[in-house]
């Protein structure tokens, strides 16, 4: 069974050079393989559908993050021979991310601040502008628009911000200072990007916006794969968006080779509805070390056709109806690319969610409608009425054909529930494929009940369930060489390299989101 699920998933990996190139990767066996996504994408209003605190270096402290996040490399230490090497092999790396801007410093400079003029100002340190969009109208590729701490106003429309391979364009704040606060009061967004390609959005505010806080676009080019690529999203802090409804923080709609990376958001939509990222038809993500809390639809949404996004590292802390909606429910219109009549469609395929820690939230994972996709490695903490739900919201009709959720891979998860809380332990609807689901080395803890109620209802048996074992947490919820966890997993380290601060996980593996720590 897991040489079967190894073969599907486990072996076959597309990874992105800095050009964008894919390259077709065979998994060696006893590799550890850091899987890194692409890098930019974007969304559109016009794609809302149909559909249902802070982490420093791993630590949840509820505190506001400062960007920074220690990448859990080894330090090779010991003694060393006369050339300088200990003879050993250098210690993998498994907390390194690398995007299209890493290594790489701004080559000019624009400044925008509270005091300064768009008029009079020159964009310089002593005369500065005073809008985003009047910065950004003059950055060239390779050059970045520093704003200067303070409060500036929303609803700023950035159109075809393009910079290149080894020149991206940063926007964002300034090295040393607060970050800038959007305001988006009365504006429909705090920032609106639409087509750009090689662009860093980072160390900013944006809250206030009605509609969604900032939101990134193919311009409705849905059937243009080149529209809207490579972007990083880092260090954002977007709170208090929408109001009722089916308002995002984080808006991407055709985006391909994006990352969203060491941010916070809060308090995105409501009413049921409302995600903090919301990915339509978006392709080569990454989406790891954010904190994600208090939400009321999603924390993280990924539909109308999106591939191959990996959800990694992150915290989710009462995220709403489904933490992770793996799939969805999209108009038709929207999908990326086009709803093919002649081959079956699926909302999502390849989606991955590694090392991950949930706490509460109505479910924690939902697949709906994806295909070939994964939870591994991820500690879920008492959701309140579904552990996992598999579901199918689009379906085929008269015109287009769609893949029923299927062939997903549910390993190496650590739950603890109160049995008391939960309907089922996994929730199955109709027009799903849920036998083609295989599930391994899952822990499975009724803290209310661990005799009783711990052994789950399973669409199909499970290899090497660990049932009504205590995992014993240390610090949080680490463990330690005593928890039944440790050890306990199936090796998967082609889809899981390091644990969620970054610390390779051993062989075999820990089961949930941390390795073990003694």
């Amino acid at each position: 069974m897991q040489k079967e699920m190894s073969s599907r998933l486990g072996e076959k990996r597309y990874f992105l050079t800095e050009n964008g190139s894919a390259v077709f990767f065979v998994t060696l066996v006893l590799s550890l393989v850091l899987s890194v996504v692409g890098a930019p994408g974007c969304s559109d209003d016009a794609a809302d559908d149909v559909g249902d605190a802070h982490m420093d270096a791993g630590v949840w402290d509820g505190d506001v993050m400062d960007g920074g996040f220690v990448d859990g490399r080894v330090d090779g230490s010991g003694e060393h021979d006369a050339d300088g090497s200990d003879g050993s092999v250098e210690p993998p790396d498994c907390g390194e991310i690398v995007t299209f801007e890493s290594g790489l410093e701004p080559s000019s400079f624009i400044h925008v601040a509270e005091d300064g003029s768009d008029g009079d100002g020159d964009g310089s340190l002593d005369a500065p502008f005073a809008t985003i969009r009047h910065a950004a109208d003059r950055v060239e590729a390779g050059g970045a628009v520093r704003v200067h701490a303070g409060t500036y106003e929303g609803g700023i429309y950035l159109s075809g911000l393009v910079g290149g391979e080894g020149m991206p364009i940063w926007i964002g704040g300034a090295p040393g200072e607060e970050r800038p606060v959007i305001d988006a009061s009365g504006n429909g967004s705090g920032i609106y990007m639409t087509e750009p390609r090689y662009v860093v959005l980072h160390d900013m505010e944006i809250t206030g916006a009605s509609g969604n806080g900032v939101n990134c676009d193919d311009g409705g080019n849905y059937g243009n794969d080149e529209a809207a690529r490579y972007v990083v999203f880092r260090s954002l802090f977007i709170h208090n968006i929408g109001s009722d409804g089916n308002q995002d923080c984080l808006k991407l709609s055709g985006l391909n080779d994006f990352y969203v990376l060491d941010s916070e958001f809060t308090v995105c939509g409501g009413g049921g509805s409302g995600s903090a990222v919301d990915c339509v038809g978006c392709h080569r993500g990454l989406i790891a070390r954010n904190n994600m809390y208090e939400l009321s639809g999603n924390a993280v949404q990924t539909k109308g056709g999106s591939e191959d996004i990996e959800i990694r590292w992150n915290k989710f802390t009462n995220a709403g109806n489904r933490a992770l909606n793996m799939g969805g429910s999209t108009g038709f219109q929207f999908f990326r690319p086009p709803l093919s009549t002649t081959s079956p469609n699926f909302e999502a395929r390849d989606i991955r969610a590694v090392a991950n820690v949930f706490e509460g939230s109505y479910a924690a994972i939902a697949f709906v409608g994806c295909v070939d996709c994964v939870a591994a490695n991820n500690t879920i903490i008492e959701p309140e009425n579904w552990i996992f739900r598999i579901l199918q919201e689009t379906v085929t009709d008269g015109d287009y054909e769609f893949l029923p959720c299927s062939n997903g891979y549910i390993v190496n998860n650590l739950v603890v529930f109160r049995r008391g809380d939960i309907s089922v332990h996994l929730n199955v609807g109709p027009n799903t494929d849920a036998e083609s689901f295989i599930f391994e080395t899952n822990l499975w803890y009724a803290s209310d009940d661990p005799l009783g109620g711990s052994q789950p209802n399973l669409p199909s048996t499970e290899n090497g369930g660990v049932v009504g074992e205590d995992p014993d947490f240390v610090n949080g919820y680490e463990i330690d060489s005593t928890s039944p966890a440790a050890g306990a997993g199936t090796p998967v380290s082609s889809l899981v390299a390091g644990d969620v601060e970054g610390e390779c996980y051993q062989e075999p593996p820990s089961i949930g989101a941390y390795s073990v720590k003694d």
